[in-house]
């Protein structure tokens, strides 16, 4: 499903950190596709995708985020070497106010790519990602990527990898796909992502405006 081509396609960039920025990564058809079989996601936040149904249009996505290939591609486009490196693929479709803070990935992340799903969007009701110059500043941004379908953004962990969104509450398509630096972090995070899902099930009102 994915068009490779579109991610080889992509500049680099490097300041503030190095990331890539892709458009048409997917086909607004396909993206309709993936959305009728998505997962019935009624909390906010990433959920594993270890935790959820799936099946579909949405599982041949999942396929493409986990193939060689794309191991291949952003390893050459961000000067990683991810080929032998385990994934951990995370899962969007809700979003709350507080979501999106400014924020940096911790070490056991390599390399994070987003790819958006969403069929229309207006970046002034927030909910677009920022590579952002520095950690105090939201508006202080190097670029802005409106999470509309078929928007890919990825880039390297790095001391200056600060990134995040203004805030949105409402439907966000997003699939999340982690570079981890080894299996050992995958399946710790792979654990305290079914803990938290679990959390969000005994909470019922997680999520809801106040």
């Amino acid at each position: 499903m994915i068009n490779f081509d579109a991610l080889r396609a992509a500049d680099t960039r490097t300041s503030p950190f190095t990331y890539i920025v892709a458009e048409g990564a997917i086909n607004e058809t396909q993206a309709a596709e993936v959305r009728r079989d998505y997962p019935d996601i009624k909390k906010t936040g990433y959920l594993p995708l270890s935790q959820l149904d799936v099946s579909g249009q949405f599982e041949t996505l999942i396929k493409d985020l986990q193939s060689p290939e794309l191991a291949d591609i952003l390893s050459d486009k961000l000067g990683l070497e991810l080929r032998d490196k385990p994934r951990m693929i995370t899962v969007r479709k809700l979003s709350k106010i507080g979501d999106g803070r400014i924020h940096n990935d911790s070490v056991s992340k390599i390399c994070t790519m987003l790819i958006y799903l969403n069929e229309g969007w207006e970046n002034t009701a927030g909910g677009a990602i920022r590579a952002l110059k520095g950690e105090e500043n939201m508006d202080d941004f190097a670029e802005e990527v409106s999470p509309l379908a078929g928007n890919v953004f990825a880039f390297a962990r790095s001391d200056t990898s600060w990134h995040g969104h203004p805030p949105f509450a409402g439907e966000r398509y997003v699939i999340q796909t982690t570079f981890l630096i080894n299996e050992e972090e995958l399946a710790r995070k792979e654990k305290r992502g079914g803990l938290q899902l679990l959390l969000k099930k005994l909470n019922p009102f997680e999520g809801k405006k106040k």
